[in-house]
């Protein structure tokens, strides 16, 4: 029997060369390893050490080897002042994460890992990490030193509460905040050497709902000489670290006006939503951060149910306000790392879970989602607490998360407004979903869905 002849299948050219004046960089702490193709110079591989000096010698010596694509691989700090003043040069410069290096197989051991980096990145198998725009960067700088400062300021307010319980005087118990009006006011006079309980109390602002009497009584205590120094040194080292918080925010404030905004100075964002409250934040950006927020992007992102302006403050450092970076809603989730991996085999779902990830972004949201579920007057509330009913409280956050930042990536691509549902018209819907699915299953089996007795009554 004669066979048809067949095509004879196409014949694989290998990897192609997409990135031919590409180079690579291995960076640590004193010294640079930099490779380029090994047809442009007698010595393709160098070492360079990390004096500014060197790093402009560096650039040099790519310049020369005709090199516009530099790719290496991020290592704690080390890299940004590479990567700060080869971009200023010109080049195309691209972090790579470190695992995607190890994914590829083939690596020798007596190949330099700048030799492996050059040639994955001239072949197009290296993936440049997401980094957003310059002025982006800089206000992310000044939000993350931001960060820091409250963080250690944050370990001396445990301080005062360690002093105060030594001297057993239990402020905590009567005050929700010591850092508050009242509290401040009390640990101060105390500092000052006020010793009388009824005295201290007297400082009571009329908001707190301890009485006078209760506060005097908590505030009998063993005033101990070392214990009021203990006390007196986290206060000083309190105020210190309250002033350096001020004036990041100044700075903070100035890096917005360097900015370009969407909309002019003049322009303030509408009235928030009745159904959202007041925010009582105890770092509160000392400056209108939601009115820069609004000016800058074009939309009013607090209103976003679970964010306000710290919030919505830090995402925007982190991702920037190009949504075009990323082209989809599920691409942004992902990068969030709020979007689940599915691991499939065979065509079948085996495990679906989302990555581990130390995305400040996603941790924003996921913040959100957890304090969102709390207020029952909102759609992503009603929705946390069916996703918690059904999956625990872990998984709803995620969830829920997820649901924020589809709502958040929309609003600033196509500068929409938020609406929300609220929660009973949320549940509303939910329940003729549920209504609607299972007139769709009992279909299926010939059953038709009538409502009993009790519920149509």
């Amino acid at each position: 029997m004669r066979r048809d002849k067949k095509s004879q299948p196409a014949v694989w050219e290998g990897l192609k060369v997409v990135h031919p004046n590409a180079a690579g960089l291995d960076i640590a702490l004193s010294e640079i390893w930099a490779a380029v193709p090994p047809e442009r110079t007698a010595e393709p591989v160098r070492m360079f050490g990390t004096y500014t000096p060197d790093l402009a010698a560096l650039a040099d010596w790519l310049r020369a080897c005709g090199v516009d694509t530099v790719a290496m691989e991020a290592t704690g700090v080390y890299w940004i002042p590479v990567y700060e003043l080869l971009e200023q040069r010109g080049f195309q410069v691209q972090v790579v994460n470190a695992q995607h290096l190890k994914n590829v197989p083939g690596r020798k051991s007596d190949i330099q890992d700048c030799q492996w980096i050059q040639g994955l990145h001239s072949i197009g198998l290296l993936h440049a990490s997401f980094r957003p725009e310059g002025e982006i960067v800089a206000l992310r700088a000044y939000l993350r030193h931001r960060g820091s400062l409250i963080e250690h300021r944050s370990a001396h307010i445990q301080h005062m509460q360690k002093a105060l319980q030594q001297m057993n005087v239990q402020l905590t118990q009567v005050l929700t905040n010591i850092t508050g009006v009242t509290g401040m006011a009390i640990i101060r006079a105390i500092v000052a050497g006020e010793r009388n309980c009824h005295v201290l109390a007297a400082l009571r602002d009329p908001k707190v709902r301890k009485s006078e009497a209760e506060i005097a009584k908590a505030l009998t205590g063993n005033y101990r000489a070392e214990h009021v120094f203990a006390l007196k040194q986290a206060l000083a080292l309190y105020d210190f670290y309250t002033e350096q918080i001020t004036e990041c925010d100044r700075e903070i404030e100035r890096q917005f006006s360097n900015i370009k905004p969407t909309l002019s100075p003049d322009d303030l964002p509408p009235q928030p939503p009745s159904s959202k409250p007041a925010s009582h934040m105890k770092n509160k950006p000392d400056y209108d951060a939601r009115s820069l927020l609004y000016q800058l992007t074009g939309v009013d992102l607090c209103e976003i149910s679970g964010l306000n302006e710290s919030t919505v403050q830090t995402i925007i450092s982190e991702v920037g306000t190009d949504m075009s970076r990323f082209p989809s809603e599920k691409h942004f989730c992902s990068w969030l790392g709020l979007a689940p991996h599915n691991d499939i085999s065979g065509g079948k779902v085996l495990r679906s879970h989302t990555l581990k990830t130390t995305n400040r972004a996603g941790q924003a949201f996921r913040m959100a989602a957890y304090s969102i579920g709390r207020n029952p007057n909102t759609a992503f509330g009603a929705f946390y607490r069916r996703m918690r009913s059904r999956l625990g409280a872990k998984q709803a956050i995620v969830a829920t998360a997820h649901k924020i930042a589809r709502a958040f990536y929309h609003m600033l691509k196509y500068r929409t407004p938020y609406h929300d549902l609220g929660g009973e018209e949320y549940e509303r819907r939910a329940r003729e979903r549920e209504l609607r699915n299972l007139t769709r299953r009992a279909a299926k089996l010939g059953m038709t869905l009538a409502p009993s007795t009790a519920a149509a009554s």
